[in-house]
């Protein structure tokens, strides 16, 4: 009984400074991560998703082949005369449709995060601040790149030829890449301002909608009224499309691509702050 009630009352010996710091920091800190390394992790990230949840490359693979198959044998003799001369104008119509719609889920995947918690975690660590943002859109580029592997894919067993060869389908896939990746930024700014994941693909089908069947990924504009051909030939999926379209048929439409490409720099360069400026806020 004494021995316990002499050790209660003994008090414990001070911890010097120096001898804690020497705990805490055994070696030198790391080097803070680069912005390149820490969106390359967020964009790995992004993908091990997939691998956890393959479901969700149900809308890479399963619908466009389904878009493909309806429109291609619903249309095409109608517009084209066959479905095998139809399936040459509009395979990289739907094959931009098909990419730009999926965009939306960027969005919808930064909504998710925010509702469980992850980006307050984000939002300590030392790292650059866009790169969580950028992580997500690098990673689902190879939703995209899948997508457009099986449109292509799908169009060689229809009758699709390339004229433009390998080089020309690298070519159009490339800038479709460059202009979903800029595209992606107005889902990450709603995946931001909305409450809630079902709030984000209505207000982006509302947009994206509009956008793909008002453009000439189906038919010619020459065949539209003059009114909606003024705005189908100024329609940024327009421009793409007939930049694609271009590219596999061999041909070099500069002027088609310097309007994706100036499309896509605008929409970095608005959505891309506004975007952050809403992150850092939230």
């Amino acid at each position: 009984m004494s021995t316990a009630t002499s050790t209660e009352s003994q008090e414990l010996a001070p911890v010097r400074a120096e001898s804690l710091a020497a705990l805490l920091v055994a070696k030198e800190r790391p080097a803070r991560p680069s912005s390149l390394s820490t969106s390359l992790t967020f964009g790995w990230r992004a993908i091990l998703k997939i691998k956890h949840v393959p479901e969700q490359l149900f809308d890479v693979t399963a619908f466009p082949i389904m878009n493909l198959l309806m429109f291609t044998y619903l249309f095409g003799g109608a517009l084209a005369g066959s479905p095998q001369d139809y399936i040459q104008f509009v395979l990289p119509g739907i094959l931009v449709m098909s990419v730009v719609m999926i965009t939306m889920y960027t969005g919808i995947s930064v909504n998710v995060d925010i509702e469980k918690g992850v980006f307050d975690r984000f939002r300590t660590l030392p790292i650059w601040r866009p790169s969580a943002m950028v992580g997500y859109l690098l990673g689902d580029a190879l939703r995209y790149t899948i997508a457009s592997v099986v449109m292509l894919v799908m169009g060689l067993l229809l009758g699709y030829r390339a004229d433009g060869g390998f080089p020309g389908v690298v070519a159009g896939i490339a800038l479709l890449l460059v202009f979903s990746f800029a595209f992606s930024w107005i889902w990450t700014m709603f995946g931001l301002m909305l409450r809630t994941e079902k709030s984000v693909m209505s207000v982006s089908m509302m947009v994206i909608f509009p956008l793909t069947f008002l453009s000439n990924v189906f038919v010619d504009p020459r065949t539209m009224p003059g009114w909606l051909q003024a705005f189908v030939n100024n329609s940024p999926v327009t421009h793409l499309a007939s930049a694609v379209r271009g590219l596999m048929a061999g041909d070099w439409p500069g002027d088609e691509i310097a309007w994706t490409l100036g499309w896509a720099a605008l929409f970095v360069a608005v959505f891309g702050p506004v975007t952050m400026r809403l992150y850092n806020r939230k």
